[in-house]
């Protein structure tokens, strides 16, 4: 909690896309703190959406790319709104969509949200408890894919935190060959599973050199802030594949720790200009 961290990116990082980022009215950010604080790790930033946005822009970050999820039914319609409105303030702001699978109207409610100009879609099984080949699910996917709305999942494995009350196993629900059959089934549909896939990084690994419509991000894998993981080598993965994203605010050291991680590893220009813009551009289909 008491790392050092600098004012401003580095100056050889012109332009810096920050593709995991959340942002959820102040009641949700202050009871997802209180569940970090006791069962996780401290959260050192404890901002508003707004604050946010405004910490890293000003700090060099160009564009942040918004993520949130609904916790239950019913949630949806108005995180989305919360979030369209966030994008009217904030021009920095790439806002997503979410939806809770298998609840009533699910596909009006991302018709409506695209029709609000959000982006994507994210979601996050360890939350709301689906399965990537739950039935509920291909009614997302079809929109998604209809839409040309790219889909942002958690469904790596870990981090299984032995203190949540999971209704499902997510080393049950969140097996990699579960998501190669969603990339299989639906080809034209664009996919990011953060965290590289924590923890099956060598299938992650192995599914980005075979599917052009998988993408992942770096979030909280450059810092290796998670113990006894058997971390990737991102020279390993296929470079145009990887986006650069933080997991800001939840995170418990200085918030350009991960990007210090980067500089720290002398990539190439092409290969740094890469991760933290051009293959966000291509996976949200906009240009930065």
């Amino acid at each position: 909690m008491d790392d050092l961290e600098q004012k401003r990116l580095p100056g050889r990082f012109e332009t810096v896309v920050d593709a995991h980022v959340h942002l959820f009215p102040d009641p949700i950010f202050q009871a997802i703190w209180r569940w970090f604080d006791q069962f996780a790790w401290p959260i050192r930033y404890k901002l508003t959406s707004s604050q946010i946005i405004e910490f890293l822009t000003s700090r060099g970050v160009a564009r942040v790319l918004g993520l949130h999820y609904a916790h239950k039914p019913g949630m949806a319609r108005q995180l989305n709104r919360y979030m369209a409105g966030l994008c009217r303030d904030h021009p920095q702001l790439i806002g997503t969509a979410t939806v809770f699978p298998g609840e009533k109207n699910a596909v009006d409610i991302l018709k409506e949200a695209f029709q609000m100009g959000l982006t994507g879609v994210k979601l996050h099984a360890h939350v709301q408890y689906f399965a990537m080949d739950d039935s509920v699910m291909y009614e997302i996917y079809e929109c998604c894919a209809d839409h040309n709305r790219p889909l942002i999942m958690h469904v790596g494995r870990e981090p299984k935190n032995p203190d949540y009350l999971y209704k499902r196993d997510p080393y049950e629900t969140c097996k990699a060959e579960k998501l190669e059959r969603i990339l299989i089934n639906y080809p034209s549909l664009k996919i990011c599973v953060p965290h590289i896939g924590a923890d099956e990084f060598d299938q992650y690994r192995r599914l980005l050199e075979c599917y052009d419509n998988l993408w992942v991000d770096t979030a909280m894998v450059l810092v290796k802030y998670v113990p006894n993981f058997r971390y990737p080598k991102l020279l390993d993965l296929r470079s145009n594949r990887v986006m650069f994203g933080t997991d800001f605010p939840n995170i418990p050291y200085a918030w350009d720790t991960e990007i210090r991680q980067l500089e720290a590893l002398q990539l190439t220009d092409d290969f740094l200009v890469g991760i933290l813009e051009r293959n966000a551009s291509e996976f949200l289909s906009i240009k930065m």
